[in-house]
């Protein structure tokens, strides 16, 4: 997995995604990561890049951007804002989404 800490905009970061071939736009679905043609298990995809975004002056403008491969070659992003998941969310895909918290 590649961390990057990369204050820009989260705009910049999904642009540099998609320059890397990451076109699908994932979405978080209780127990699965979500796209227009399919769905993967927290057991189907790994995160190889991570920007964080950090808002100026409001922490609620704070948002984390993923770069997603899945096994079967599918790369997309996911933004999640400030770390926060809809209540019915696997445990499973949170962990897998907040690993970086516990390596910092």
């Amino acid at each position: 997995m590649s961390i990057v800490y990369h204050y820009a905009t989260v705009i910049k970061a999904i642009d540099e995604l998609r320059e890397k071939g990451y076109t699908e736009d994932f979405n978080i679905q209780e127990n699965w990561l979500e796209y227009h043609s399919g769905k993967f298990s927290h057991e189907e995809f790994e995160i190889t890049h991570i920007y964080f975004y950090e808002g100026d002056s409001n922490p609620d403008d704070e948002a984390t951007v993923y770069g997603i491969e899945s096994a079967s070659g599918v790369k997309g992003v996911l933004v999640t804002g400030n770390d926060a998941f809809p209540e019915k969310v696997s445990v499973k895909i949170v962990d897998k989404l907040l690993v970086h918290k516990k390596d910092k």
